[in-house]
């Protein structure tokens, strides 16, 4: 009930929370670190550059160049000739401006969304990497926030660093350009600049919180409407649609007061700086239009300088709201390197070697673990598995049973000094993990079909495999008849989870992914759980010749498939507590004879099958 209990909170998780920090404008370890993704398109970023120099040129020459045809070609001398140059000149600058910004702008697109494919890319590999410890103890939420919105933001990193770097090019540029004309009335007009700094800085302080509340209430909303859809049996089961939509409805009213006040700031930028520019505007006129008369100030040059400020203003604005983006581009940085930086878990020793041609002799030496320190889930577990046995693994919850076969299948790792689990008298630890789970096969509780069709999630990790072994494998857990009674047989698209077929069906897919490739040891993990009876007793009847000549390992509930097994082995509290086959176990009356008669007599089949 974990999911009702985090839509009915009134305040972000710390995940959530953790996604909103703003960093420092300037990380240097983030921008080192994106330097190898930025490097195979170092070409790009100098053409984008330069591109940007030259735009910004034109975007300067302009006021000068009318000031020029005022002076020298309009007043007093009306020179129409070359006012005709002049006139031609304005339509190459006009056709570079736009040419170098048209340049600017694809080859910085093409060089961010080269990076972003690169960085998802590296980023989803090694995610794939970790064990299973990870991602027990990190929120998918977190995990798609990194991959997707993290990765986002710095996608617009390299162009905002272009588009900053001209502003400031700009700037600098319109400043040195009020200068030369003209020294006095230059230094005249940008005395309003002290009072537009605090303005700025003032204004900074606010909006970044504004901000931050807008991000933080939008990640609230979002997280809500995640786990509202994926708990969405809980919901509908529970009837709780009309007071989750009164929760999501404060959220959601939250987020839109966030975006208001947001906007209050935002819209109050812009009027303060109009007002700094009419004022600048009104400095130059009334103290240009007097040297004008004084005649130590020309027409065309009074002209450019009201130009020139109300260009000045511009760049101005541009890099107080880009300054809020960097800082959210560099805290994704730092975000996605941490996570890159991670030391996975389940990585290959250095040396290992590839797992020969697996026989299935299986053997746990004294084997501990524990998921949480001080917490131990196994304590010594010494079992031997000799290839073609089948071993059924009961007791109670909690015991340890699935801790086993995840060992076995390295879907954690057992820490040095904690025992050993040796295949065919290979250290799993020492060989490849590829090599060795590639000759083993899992299915679980909870079928999981990806999206795609159904030949696609039988040959899931097979795709080597040929359709004879497809439906050869099919036809030995029983799926072959139902799948060719689909719309489109092996071809019918599955959605999401499989949604579209039976939860039984979902689990003889499962099945039929599991031997497609032949594999020598086989791992059932409560796999007839949770099935109708008609779909357990084709499984069970399959059983037989499925576990013929592997190494099966079954962890189960239902009587008829711990009755077949060869040995039957009881954990308790992390321990062996006892084994032996059936009759023995019950003779014993020890704790499987306990759950026998509390649990297990209940559940067996009618037909008693093996």
């Amino acid at each position: 009930m974990s999911m009702m209990g985090g839509f009915g909170g009134h305040s972000a998780s710390r995940g959530q929370v953790d996604e909103e920090v703003f960093g420092a404008v300037y990380d240097q370890k983030v921008i080192l670190r994106l330097f190898p993704f930025i490097l195979p398109y170092k070409k790009m970023v100098v053409v984008s550059v330069i591109a940007m120099l030259i735009y910004t040129v034109t975007q300067v020459a302009v006021p000068w160049i009318i000031a020029l045809a005022i002076d020298d070609y309009m007043y007093p001398v009306g020179d129409f000739q070359g006012l005709t140059w002049i006139v031609g000149l304005f339509i190459v600058i006009a056709f570079v401006n736009w040419a170098t910004n048209y340049i600017q702008q694809y080859s910085m697109e093409k060089v961010g969304q080269g990076v972003l494919y690169k960085l998802r890319g590296a980023l989803f590999g090694h995610v794939q990497k970790q064990s299973l410890s990870y991602f027990d103890k990190t929120e998918v939420g977190r995990l798609m926030s990194r991959v997707q919105g993290d990765v986002g933001q710095l996608q617009e990193f390299s162009a905002l660093v272009v588009m900053t770097l001209g502003e400031l090019l700009s700037l600098v540029g319109i400043v040195v350009a009020l200068l030369i004309l003209n020294m006095k009335l230059g230094l005249i007009t940008m005395v309003v600049i002290p009072m537009l700094v605090a303005i700025m800085v003032v204004w900074q302080r606010y909006a970044r919180k504004a901000f931050i509340e807008v991000r933080r209430c939008i990640s609230i909303v979002n997280g809500a409407f995640n786990e509202n859809i994926s708990g969405v049996r809980v919901v509908l089961g529970m009837n709780r649609q009309r007071r989750n939509l009164e929760i999501f409805d404060g959220k959601n009213k939250d987020h839109r007061w966030s975006n208001i006040i947001a906007g209050r700031y935002s819209a109050g930028l812009m009027p303060g700086v109009d007002i700094l520019t009419s004022l600048s505007i009104c400095l130059a006129l009334f103290y240009g239009a007097r040297m004008v008369g004084a005649e130590t100030l020309e027409i065309g040059v009074l002209v450019a300088f009201v130009m020139y400020i109300q260009r000045f203003f511009d760049p101005i604005r541009n890099l107080t709201m880009q300054y809020t983006q960097l800082q959210r581009s560099m805290a994704s940085g730092a975000r996605i390197f941490d996570l890159m930086d991670r030391i996975p878990d389940m990585v290959d020793e250095e040396g290992a070697i590839d797992m020969p041609v697996v026989k299935g002799d299986v053997e746990f030496q004294d084997v501990k673990f524990s998921y949480v320190d001080d917490e131990q889930v196994l304590n010594g577990i010494g079992l031997k598995i000799n290839a073609g046995e089948t071993i059924a693994v009961v007791g109670p919850t909690g015991a340890g049973k699935t801790s086993i076969v995840s060992l076995l299948s390295r879907l954690y790792e057992i820490k040095d000094g904690s025992g050993a689990i040796l295949v065919d008298g290979y250290d799993v630890r020492k060989v490849n993990r590829k090599s060795l789970v590639s000759q083993m096969s899992m299915v679980l509780q909870d079928p999981y079909l990806f999206s795609g069709t159904v030949r696609d999630n039988i040959k899931y990790n097979h795709t080597e495999a040929s359709d004879e072994m497809m439906t050869t494998a099919s036809k030995a857990v029983g799926a072959h008849q139902f799948i060719t009674e689909l719309e489109e047989g092996y071809d019918t698209y599955l959605m999401e989870r499989g949604s579209n077929i039976s939860h039984g069906q979902r689990q003889l897919i499962s099945f039929a992914r599991a031997i497609v490739a032949d594999p020598k040891i086989l791992i059932l993990d409560e796999a007839t759980a949770n099935i109708d009876s008609h779909t357990e007793l084709l499984i069970q009847k399959a059983l037989k010749s499925l576990l013929q000549d592997r190494t099966a390992i079954v962890i189960a509930h239902r009587l008829s498939t711990i009755r077949g097994a060869d040995k039957i082995v009881v954990l308790q509290d992390g321990q062996i507590a006892e084994q032996g086959n059936h009759d023995e176990l019950m003779n014993k009356g020890g704790l499987y004879s306990h759950l026998y008669n509390m649990n297990f007599a209940t559940m067996e089949a009618p037909q008693g099958a093996a």
